[in-house]
């Protein structure tokens, strides 16, 4: 360090007694002025930034390599980077999980990491309203912001239905894998399962909570309550003809306890739901949607014999 601060003096003696600089003395004295400043200052950063400076696990880089780079924020943490600063850290990943890398991603990463890869059955964003322009007329019209935040907060929406969607697209504009557009005949927001990475986006999206994750069945199949309306059954039947009444036929009929019913509004538990397809033939607004089943047989009624005298 000696030694730099020595030439450093000797060239500048050097400088002083060159004709060329006795002559432009205020120009150059300026210039190597600021040479000075700009070099001692960048000594003192190098200095300080070696001081200071935050040893990082290596592997935190592999780590985020071997993620999507999606950033959707779906795993809970700002973006791809966070999530492997926390996978590399943790010595528990069982709670860490990307859905859009799904299953392979995350057993790729625990092996690298030799770890035990977390596990989790994958999901796919749902709809849950079936009110759609045939079924849930328009009684009013909205000539706000086309946004379903805005419009949620200032009136219930263009129905009487309160809890419906409401069909401006803030889901739409949430999603960052063009999996969910809004039907323009319907009205309603549709999910193409296909593309859905189940990051959650529009289920936070939605401020009527009429989008939730659920679990996904192999080729699509489901069976789910389309209906997250609370008022009771005539209330529910004047603003919508598909909407859940809360009439119970659905709990008595189901044999794995998958439905539940609460707050005038039944309830199909993904992880308990076996697909037997009963419910749907008793419901009798044809709230409970199937999609990819055939429906059931219809029941034969029993043959009544008369004795003839």
């Amino acid at each position: 360090m000696l030694m730099f601060w020595d030439k450093l003096l000797m060239f500048i003696d050097e400088l002083l007694a060159n004709e060329l600089f006795v002559k432009y003395s205020p120009l150059m004295l300026t210039v190597l002025t600021l040479c000075v400043i700009g070099i001692v200052a960048a000594l003192i950063l190098y200095f300080v930034s070696q001081k200071f400076k935050v040893e990082e696990d290596p592997r935190i880089d592999d780590v985020e390599k071997m993620l999507p780079g999606a950033n959707c924020g779906g795993c809970g943490y700002p973006g791809c980077r966070g999530l492997a600063c926390a996978l590399v850290e943790q010595d528990d990943i069982s709670s860490l999980y990307c859905s859009v890398g799904g299953a392979d991603c995350m057993k790729a990463i625990a092996e690298y990491l030799g770890k035990a890869a977390p596990v989790k059955e994958p999901q796919v964003a749902t709809v849950r309203c079936g009110g759609t322009c045939e079924k849930r007329p328009r009684t009013s019209t909205y000539a706000g912001t086309k946004s379903c935040a805005i419009a949620s907060s200032v009136y219930k929406g263009e129905t009487d239905c309160a809890f419906g969607c409401l069909g401006y697209g803030d889901c739409v504009e949430a999603c960052a894998f063009d999996a969910i557009h809004i039907n323009p005949t319907t009205g309603l927001a549709e999910v193409d399962a296909d593309k859905c990475t189940a990051c959650g986006a529009c289920v936070s999206a939605c401020p009527k909570g009429v989008i939730e994750l659920r679990k996904k069945w192999p080729k699509n199949r489901a069976i789910y309550v389309s209906c997250v309306s609370k008022d009771k059954g005539p209330v529910t039947m004047k603003a919508c003809k598909a909407g859940c009444i809360g009439c119970g036929k659905c709990v008595k009929v189901c044999e794995f306890g998958a439905i539940t019913l609460e707050n005038n509004l039944a309830f199909i538990d993904s992880t308990k739901c076996r697909l037997c397809r009963k419910c749907v033939a008793e419901c009798p607004t044809g709230a409970i949607k199937m999609i990819g089943l055939a429906p059931l047989p219809p029941k034969e009624k029993p043959e009544t014999k008369t004795e003839t005298k």
